[in-house]
């Protein structure tokens, strides 16, 4: 059973970037598209960004498109998502998971959720 773990969350001022990485054991992460999430208090969570098995197709929320770009390196078993010129409203908890599709939106999550990652934009 595939087991995602994310990292690489923290504080940022406003225009600044993070890397967050989704690192999978437990299963072969070239045969799933994946989607990153994000939960801020308060609100429901949303899909932000997802990439297919083999990473040619991605899909980005309007919100963050052109500053959030998402990879995959299926050899080291990790996804990431750079985030760049970031603004205090994508704070959130940031969350990966195998999803049922990743094209005009990014699909249903499978599985269960993992413990996430905080990011935090502020000045």
């Amino acid at each position: 059973q595939l087991h995602l773990v994310e990292s690489g969350g923290g504080l940022v001022q406003p225009g600044g970037s993070l890397r967050l990485s989704c690192a999978a054991s437990g299963d072969h992460l070239s045969y799933y598209d994946i989607g990153w999430f994000r939960q801020a208090p308060g609100k429901e969570r949303e899909g932000v960004s997802c990439i297919g098995t083999s990473g040619d197709n991605t899909y980005y929320k309007d919100s963050v498109k052109g500053r959030f770009t998402v990879s995959r390196d299926n050899f080291m078993n990790n996804v990431y998502l750079q985030m760049n010129s970031l603004k205090p409203e994508d704070t959130a908890v940031y969350s990966c998971a195998a999803v049922s599709e990743c094209s005009a939106s990014v699909g249903a999550p499978l599985g269960d959720w993992g413990q996430g990652t905080q990011v935090t934009v502020s000045s």
